[in-house]
């Protein structure tokens, strides 16, 4: 069985990553420095902002992943990845422009992120609920 809708979301995400580990790569070369990050912001949010997706992503795409194959329905899919991949653009950019500080779209990112992450989980217990309950 195919997965075409969280597939989507994965691709995209993907992409986000990549971009940010981009940035990551630039301040590594900038500063010569392979491991840990210097007295550089900039630096330092850009590695955070790469580690935020990567701590966030694998485990929501792995959830929206079982709910698409547990048969939820592919409308509350796409909802909830389109939140989770707003969530996560979002989080990246506030957390950029804010660097590393309080921004309105950072906040925005991430509770979109965790509202993606939340319902899915109930979709989840209630899926099973359903066909073992």
């Amino acid at each position: 069985m195919i997965i075409p809708v969280t597939g989507v979301f994965a691709a995209v995400l993907g992409l986000l990553l990549l971009a940010l580990s981009a940035r990551v790569v630039k301040y590594r070369l900038k500063y010569r420095k392979g491991l840990g990050v210097t007295d550089d912001r900039d630096f330092e949010v850009a590695v955070r902002a790469h580690a935020n997706l990567v701590e966030y992503a694998p485990l929501a795409l792995l959830m929206l992943a079982i709910a698409e194959l547990n048969g939820v329905a592919s409308g509350l899919i796409y909802w909830l990845g389109m939140a989770l991949v707003a969530g996560r653009i979002l989080h990246a950019w506030g957390m950029i422009q804010g660097r590393g500080g309080p921004h309105l779209a950072r906040m925005a990112g991430i509770v979109l992120t965790w509202l993606a992450i939340l319902v899915t989980a109930i979709l989840l217990f209630w899926n099973v609920w359903q066909v073992y309950g």
